[in-house]
């Protein structure tokens, strides 16, 4: 085995019994790894010097064909409802047979970490058969330095083979993708796709399981800090402005989708940022979009005119347009990926039945609630003769990385709240004066002002009113913002109209929970949206 830009004593890949004949490539950096894509046919370079791919087939993750190892050790922590299962053998013989398919292939091997607080990092090896998707996770993970490369010990391993085809009746997967973690022994196989994504969100379910066995909280969130130490949380499903709110010049940008919340505060899993760029300009986001225009960052399924300019606007091979890049790209990012504990949690829902308010201030059992519950919802699109929202519910605003259930999480961070005095929000990105059709998006400028009072403190000073169906406090007026909008019945011209798109709405936060009931306490059950009072 040919071993090239090596700089610990043992083989990398010894620990899991992998071999080659071919060369294998050591935590190469951006310029070695961009010679490799293009020497190698995997990419090409665009006119400003970032590196452009295509995934082919899969241009997004594919959930349905994850598979978690069912053991001894797993068997009482993981939440079976919402995990495939695989037995320990099948993953033995999916291994085997992935080591003997890289038997003969180049590999491409980057030690990184996740995680930016030193007492609780998971040191990670990612091997790769292609060098793009190198660069890519070495863009997105935290990058030893060079002393640490020398001791660097990994817990965790990921193969990432988009070549390997899985076999259903051999190895128990779905189709011929695969992505097969074992959380015993940490680690993870991709086989059958060539979405980079799939690599990192193999580390955010590592640590996810691994945390709060530590009374660590994992979140699927963006998090900012303000110039007096007073950071936020926001937590969102896509399409809520997480990451368009906490890109906020005035602060500092910790990360932009996964943190831990521990006892020295929160910090970023991550060391890049991974952004969607469908539509992207540099009126509306200029600091992502200098990201597009300098080397070393990796667009994924992004199109290219025939001067290689990228066109964010054309979305012929996905609407899932990608950027990766390292998080110093930023120029307001944090240099060190921590920051203390937050004083703000927001919680971001684009509610297209025009229903909830801009901003309401939530008790601890209210934020574990809501969390749980994880709400948004999705318009209509294009499908014919359908003009109705859509609810749709992710518990923890991240139910497909999350291995144990959901209860465990929510009481993570209730315990957190409480203990830190956290003020919890729920902002309402979405619809006001009516549903999605009829009514209008709530304007960016009112929600930037109330976030904006939330989040210096002023917010808490004002005059709040309960509302009659979730039974959260919503303020009456605030300076800068048209009091209208505070009060989402009075928006609408149809106020019986209204009271039964609350009541519609209510039923379904209830549906939703049904299955969450039994594991909560009664405080938080206390916290459901008041069905009666709504139905009325």
């Amino acid at each position: 085995m040919s071993e090239v830009g090596k700089r610990n004593s043992a083989s990398a890949l010894d620990d899991i019994g992998l071999k080659t004949t071919g060369t294998v490539h050591y935590n190469f950096g951006a310029a070695a790894l961009y010679g490799e894509a293009i020497r190698r046919g995997e990419a090409r370079l665009t006119s400003h010097g970032a590196l452009v791919a295509e995934t082919g087939l899969h241009t997004g993750r594919s959930p349905k064909d994850k598979f978690v190892v069912r053991d001894d050790a797993t068997e009482a922590h993981v939440w079976w409802d919402n995990n495939r299962a695989i037995s320990p053998a099948q993953f033995d013989t999916l291994l085997a047979d992935f080591l003997g398919h890289a038997a003969d292939k180049d590999l491409y091997v980057q030690d990184l970490i996740g995680g930016a607080d030193a007492e609780l990092k998971l040191p990670t090896r990612v091997v790769t058969e292609l060098a793009w998707h190198s660069l890519f996770i070495r863009n997105l993970l935290i990058r030893p330095d060079a002393a640490e490369l020398e001791q660097f010990v990994p817990e965790m391993t990921i193969i990432d083979l988009p070549s390997f085809r899985a076999d259903p009746a051999r190895h128990g997967s779905r189709t011929e993708t695969m992505i097969a973690v074992d959380l015993t022994r940490k680690i993870v196989l991709i086989a059958g796709t060539s979405y980079a994504g799939e690599m990192k969100k193999s580390v955010f379910t590592m640590l996810n399981y691994l945390l709060p066995a530590k009374g660590v909280m994992p979140m699927h969130c963006s998090a900012n800090e303000g110039n007096n130490g007073d950071a936020a949380v926001f937590f969102g499903l896509s399409g809520t402005g997480k990451t368009t709110l906490s890109a906020d010049p005035s602060r500092t940008l910790i990360g932009d989708d996964e943190h831990g919340w521990g006892p020295h505060g929160i910090f970023n899993f991550e060391g890049g940022c991974y952004a969607k760029t469908i539509k992207l300009s540099a009126d509306a986001e200029p600091e992502i979009f200098a990201t597009t225009q300098r080397f070393g960052t990796v667009l994924e399924n992004v199109v290219l005119d025939a001067d290689r300019v990228p066109d964010f606007n054309d979305g012929s091979l996905t609407e899932n347009t990608r950027c990766a890049y390292p998080l110093d790209f930023i120029p307001n990012a944090s240099r060190t990926g921590r920051a203390k504990h937050p004083r703000n949690i927001i919680m971001l829902t684009a509610d297209a039945f025009g229903v909830m308010p801009p901003i309401a201030r939530l008790t601890p059992a209210q934020a574990m609630y809501h969390f749980l519950s994880g709400y948004t919802a999705k318009v209509a699109g294009t499908e014919k003769g359908v003009t109705e929202p859509e609810a749709t519910f992710s518990t923890c605003f991240g139910a497909p990385f999350m291995p144990r259930h959901p209860s465990e999480y929510g009481n993570l961070l209730r315990d957190l709240i409480a203990r830190h005095e956290v003020d919890c929000w729920l902002v309402n990105t979405g619809w006001t004066g009516g549903a999605y059709g009829a009514g209008k998006r709530m304007p960016i400028k009112a929600t930037r002002a109330l976030l904006s009072a939330a989040l210096d403190g002023s917010l808490k000073d004002t005059a709040f009113r309960t509302d009659d169906n979730f039974g959260f406090e919503v303020p009456v007026a605030v300076p800068g913002v048209d009091s209208a909008i505070l009060d989402p019945r009075s928006t609408w011209a149809d106020k019986a109209a209204y009271d039964r798109q609350a009541a519609r709405l209510v039923g379904m936060f209830a549906v939703n929970f049904e299955k969450f009931e039994s594991h909560v306490d009664a405080v938080v059950r206390g916290a459901a949206p008041r069905m009666q009072e709504a139905a009325e």
